[in-house]
C-alpha cells in the first residue's frame, strides 16, 4: 500500500462502513441489495452524511468570506497604493502590509478553502473505495467482498454503475452520464451565480476578489464538464448530489445570513420590516430573537412599528382648535 493508501485508509473504511449502513437500511426496507437502484440510494444519503458534518467547517468558511469582504475596500487601497510600482522594494512592502491588514482584522485568505480541502480526501476515499468495488471487486472495511461484487456488478436501467461516458459499451451510460454532467454543470453555475449576482456589496464588486469569483462562475462549471466525462456513474452521483447540496445550502445561507450591503441583505431587510408591520413585532425581538437583524433591519422595523402615543379628548380639542 502507497503512502496516500495508507493515510486514507481510515477515511475509507468509514465511507464504506456509511455505505453498507445504509445499503443495509434500504435492503431492510423491501429493495433488492443487488439493484442499481438501492447502491445509488446509498451513495447519495451517504453524501447527506459527509456534507452535514461538514456544515460547522461550513459556517467558519462563512464567517471568514464575511471578514474578508470587509478588508476588500482597505485591501484594495494598499493595492492602489503601490499599483505600477514593480520594484522589490515597493513588493516587499506591499506584501507587509497585507499581512499587517489580515492579522489586525484576524483575516485569511486560504479560510474559504478549508472545506474543499477537507472534502478532497473523503472524496478520494470514496472513489477509490467505488472504483475498487466496481473493477477489483474487493471489499474495503465493512464493504466485503461480497458486497463488492454485488455493486461492481449492479446497473441503474440498464447502465453499469462503474462504467464512464467514454469507455461506455451502450448507450444508457451515455444518456444517464450526460444528463447528470448537464445537471451538475448547471447548478454549479446557479451556486457560483448566486454568489456574485446577489450576495456581494458594492464595494466588494469593485475590488479584484470580485473579478476572480467571476471567472469561477465559468471556469468551475467546464471542470465538471471535462471531469464528468471520466468518472464512473457511481461517483457521479456523489458528486451530483454533493452539488445540489452546496447549492440549497447556499440559498439559506445567502437568504438568512446575507452580506451587508448586498442585493440579498437589501431584500432580507425589506421582508423583516414587512414581516414586523404585519405582526405588530416590537424591533427589539428581532435581535433578540437570534435572527441576526443588522442596524439598518431594526431601523427599519422601528419606521413600520413605532407606537402612535394616544391623545386625550381634551387635549384633542385643544389641538383641535389650534
Amino acid at each position: 500500500m502507497d503512502i496516500i493508501g495508507t493515510i486514507l485508509w481510515p477515511l475509507k473504511w468509514v465511507v464504506s462502513a456509511i455505505l453498507v449502513g445504509f445499503h443495509w437500511v434500504f435492503e431492510n426496507l423491501g429493495m433488492d441489495p443487488n439493484e442499481g437502484i438501492t447502491w445509488v440510494l446509498s451513495i447519495i444519503f451517504l453524501t447527506f452524511v459527509v456534507r452535514a458534518a461538514l456544515i460547522p467547517i461550513f459556517v467558519r468558511q462563512i464567517k471568514s468570506q464575511r471578514r474578508m469582504l470587509e478588508v476588500a475596500p482597505q485591501l484594495k487601497k494598499i493595492q492602489d497604493k503601490y499599483k505600477g510600482k514593480k520594484d522589490q522594494f515597493s513588493r516587499e512592502a506591499m506584501s507587509r502590509e497585507t499581512m499587517a491588514l489580515y492579522k489586525e482584522t484576524g483575516t485569511n485568505p486560504l479560510s474559504s478553502c478549508l472545506p474543499l480541502l477537507i472534502q478532497m480526501p473523503i472524496f478520494f476515499s470514496l472513489y477509490s473505495v467505488l472504483h475498487t468495488a466496481q473493477i477489483n471487486k474487493t471489499g474495503i472495511g465493512l464493504l466485503t467482498n461480497t458486497l463488492a461484487q454485488s455493486f461492481g456488478n449492479a446497473k441503474l436501467f440498464g447502465a453499469p454503475l462503474h462504467e464512464t461516458f467514454t469507455n461506455a459499451t451502450g448507450w444508457e451510460v451515455r444518456a444517464i452520464a450526460g444528463f447528470m454532467i448537464v445537471v451538475m454543470t448547471a447548478s454549479q453555475f446557479i451556486t457560483q451565480l448566486q454568489l456574485v449576482a446577489k450576495n456581494m456589496s458594492p464595494e466588494t464588486k469593485a475590488s479584484p476578489m470580485y473579478r476572480q469569483q467571476k471567472m469561477m462562475l465559468y471556469i468551475l462549471p467546464l471542470v465538471f464538464v471535462i471531469s464528468g466525462l471520466s468518472f464512473p456513474l457511481g461517483v457521479m452521483f456523489y458528486w451530483l448530489a454533493s452539488n445540489l447540496w452546496t447549492m440549497a445550502q447556499q440559498y439559506f445561507v445567502i437568504r438568512s445570513m446575507p452580506t451587508p450591503g448586498s442585493e440579498a441583505a437589501l431584500a432580507r431587510e425589506a421582508r423583516l420590516a414587512k414581516r414586523a408591520q404585519r405582526r405588530g413585532t416590537p424591533v427589539g425581538a428581532l435581535a433578540e430573537a437570534g435572527t441576526g437583524a443588522s442596524v439598518a433591519e431594526v431601523e427599519a422595523a422601528r419606521m413600520t412599528t413605532q407606537r402612535q402615543q394616544p391623545v386625550g379628548k381634551n387635549r384633542a380639542k385643544k389641538n383641535g382648535k389650534k
